[in-house]
């Protein structure tokens, strides 16, 4: 007995659509570092509140030192942008390298390297959010403001 699909598959087109799309930020990071990774879920919790986030856009921890971008190049965080507005765009960060900055930096300034990381590509992503476009320009600046407003609300990252 065959059966016919009933209704139409679901596309991301027209405005009742967008509406049902998932929104937020998340944390996906079974993988890195847990101390990085309960800090960032900590930030992540504050950057909800303070900003929003109408596409969902998954943080993924790696447990390694560099991730590899879509060009081939080396670095300790990214963004995806995709072209179309139906793909959910996402961020990795490596975490590889925390035990290094602990013992170079302590505690609380290595954590606040991966908070300000993940604050940078939070700002690619409001880019890509409004126009659809990423660019560095002011972004290191804006996300250490970002940092220094989260610090001003908590005890220690």
């Amino acid at each position: 007995m065959s059966s016919k699909r009933a209704t139409k598959p679901h596309t991301w087109q027209g405005t009742q659509m967008m509406n049902m799309r998932r929104k937020g930020l998340r944390i996906q990071g079974s993988r890195g570092h847990p101390e990085v990774r309960e800090a960032l879920k900590r930030f992540a919790k504050w950057l909800r509140q303070e900003y929003e986030f109408p596409i969902r856009v998954p943080v993924y921890l790696n447990k390694n030192e560099w991730i590899i971008t879509i060009d081939g190049e080396e670095c300790s965080a990214s963004f995806f942008a995709p072209y179309e507005r139906d793909v959910e765009p996402y961020i990795r960060i490596a975490t590889g390298d925390y035990d290094k900055l602990l013992a170079k930096r302590g505690r609380d300034r290595a954590l606040a390297a991966y908070i300000c990381s993940l604050a940078h590509e939070v700002i690619h992503y409001q880019q890509w959010i409004t126009d659809g476009q990423t660019h560095e320009k002011g972004v290191d600046k804006e996300s250490l403001k970002i940092l220094r407003r989260y610090a001003q609300t908590v005890d220690e990252p």
